[in-house]
């Protein structure tokens, strides 16, 4: 692992710059103390570096989970509670992995799963605003459509501008342009600004402006209620005393588990699309063990709640990151871990520096990349079966909640399954019309269900009399015995109206066949193969 430390030292560096600023803006967004999502930068690093099979995978607190975490804190009424429920999600991601469950990303649709990023975007890209006006007031900001207040999101939007502060306005703005201009210009113009990431070029022009604006008494200056806030240790004993811990006195409390199961379903999905998405880019095209990683996040997240920590999932923005970086092993993402240990000891007061502004600008442009306005029509070009299913979450989600919208989308998606499935059953055609017979042919699909009777008895229903029908079923692997009946019923009124069968099988050709059950033998089609 040391012998690609040239390599790996730059690229954790790299990798330690954006984390900082995405740990505390995402604890942010989470409505949990900052300095959460420090703790869980440093785990995801350190922990779930050791632990991971993944040579590039950065892990970390994940803006896709800021909307569960901020919902769940509300209605478990503490942060303390809530922390339970990270400790039982890893261990259920530890179960998930010992009982090879790495594959379960591969059974939610693409469409519900880019959904899900989008409506994300969408909501931390409003939810951020606020802060971005000067608004500081966080019990306003839920990450729900109805908010506390009995208002709906865009309601509270339009009441941000009782609370303006010129300065937070004047330092977002800054951030924002310089990230803007920072990754689309000048990064495409010389290697050192790809190498120095844009939220740390923001995350320093805000202490700067801090240090020249503090105690002017102007209208320019930012208040510490728009600072970040990570209490400074004197000491080691004061370092130690930041972290909250869980409180398992309510562990029959039903309403953890539900937050539990919710955490460990979407940081296990995000995690496993992540590593496919990290795998892609790897140089190398090495491929990360999905349970092992299932079991390394789960060890995480166990740790982590454990100390106060937000749940950790694999996070592509970081670990895109280490790959462009020059990373080559894990060891740089370990590097990174330490980096913000070492950050939080000896550099807390520079920390609290940061205007809050800086953080939602970040955050504005992490939610404009998730809901990208080209993702809309890519998804709109790929038709109806994708599109349908991806706007419905989204729609679901900002309207109602993460796990209400996923089930929704994905429901969606099932239902499109089904029609399609329905549609695809057979094909017919006609192949000749000569001395008043129509000759036909139907070709059943490989997979034939219950789910195909009714596509199948309309096309046979609507056979006009003098028919030729000839049913190819050599290609059909599995054939319900739905379908086996139908074909018996149709027998009896193929007589009266003069239609004549040919069943084309494996088993042989069968002219007016009455029991097709008999044919095979058995009750389902697919045991005769």
């Amino acid at each position: 692992m040391f012998k690609n430390l040239k390599s790996d030292l730059p690229a954790s560096l790299v990798v330690f710059f954006v984390a900082l600023p995405l740990c505390l803006g995402i604890a942010l967004a989470s409505g949990a103390p900052l300095f959460s999502g420090v703790i869980a930068g440093i785990i995801g690093g350190i922990v779930v570096g050791i632990g991971s099979g993944s040579s590039l995978g950065v892990s970390g607190p994940a803006a896709g989970l800021a909307v569960v975490v901020l919902t769940a804190i509300s209605d478990l009424g503490s942060y303390e509670l809530f922390l339970v429920a990270v400790v039982l999600a890893g261990i259920m991601q530890i179960v998930l992995g010992l009982l090879k469950a790495g594959v379960i990303g591969y059974f939610f649709p693409s469409s519900v799963i880019k959904g899900m990023l989008s409506a994300i975007g969408i909501i931390i890209f409003l939810k951020q605003i606020p802060l971005a006006m000067g608004f500081d007031d966080q019990s306003e900001s839920v990450f729900s459509f109805f908010e506390t207040t009995g208002q709906d999101t865009f309601l509270s939007l339009a009441h941000m501008t009782d609370f303006v502060s010129v300065g937070v306005i004047v330092i977002t703005a800054i951030s924002l342009i310089l990230l803007l201009v920072w990754d689309n210009v000048l990064a495409k113009k010389n290697k050192f600004f790809k190498l120095v990431p844009g939220p740390l070029v923001a995350v320093i022009a805000g202490i700067s402006y801090q240090l020249i604006f503090s105690g002017s008494s102007t209208p320019f200056e930012i208040t510490g209620s728009n600072l970040v806030n990570v209490p400074v240790p004197d000491n080691i004993t004061d370092f130690i005393g930041q972290f909250t811990f869980p409180d398992f006195s309510q562990l029959g409390n039903s309403k953890i588990y539900i937050v539990a199961i919710t955490i460990a379903i979407v940081a296990s999905l995000e995690t496993l699309l992540s590593v496919e998405a990290t795998d892609k880019l790897d140089p190398e095209k090495r491929v990360t063990p999905t349970n092992r990683e299932l079991i390394a996040q789960g060890i995480g997240n166990t740790f982590s709640g454990l100390v106060g920590g937000l749940p950790i999932t694999q996070v592509i923005v970081r670990s895109s990151a280490n790959v462009m970086t020059g990373g080559k092993t894990k060891l740089s993402t370990i590097l990174h871990g330490f980096l913000l240990l070492f950050s939080v000891l000896l550099i807390p007061h520079f920390l609290n520096l940061i205007p809050l502004g800086v953080l939602a600008a970040v955050l504005l442009i992490i939610g404009y990349k998730l809901a990208n306005p080209k993702q809309f029509f890519q998804m709109y070009k790929l038709g109806k079966s994708q599109f349908v299913p991806f706007v419905v979450t989204v729609v679901a989600i900002v309207a109602t909640d993460l796990l209400v919208g996923i089930m929704l989308g994905l429901a969606v998606g099932i239902i499109t399954i089904l029609i399609n499935s329905y549609k695809n059953s057979h094909f017919l055609h006609m192949e000749d019309v000569s001395n008043g017979v129509t000759k036909m042919k139907m070709v059943f699909a490989e997979e034939v269900t219950f789910l195909n009777k009714g596509a199948i008895q309309r096309e046979l229903n609507t056979l006009p009399a003098n028919t030729f029908l000839e049913i190819d079923v050599t290609k059909t692997r599995s054939l319900d015995l739905d379908v086996l009946e139908i074909l018996e019923d149709f027998a009896v009124t193929a007589r009266s109206k003069n239609i004549n069968i040919k069943f084309i099988s494996e088993r042989g050709i069968f002219e007016n066949p009455v029991s097709y059950r008999e044919i095979f033998g058995v009750e389902v089609f697919k045991a005769a193969h």
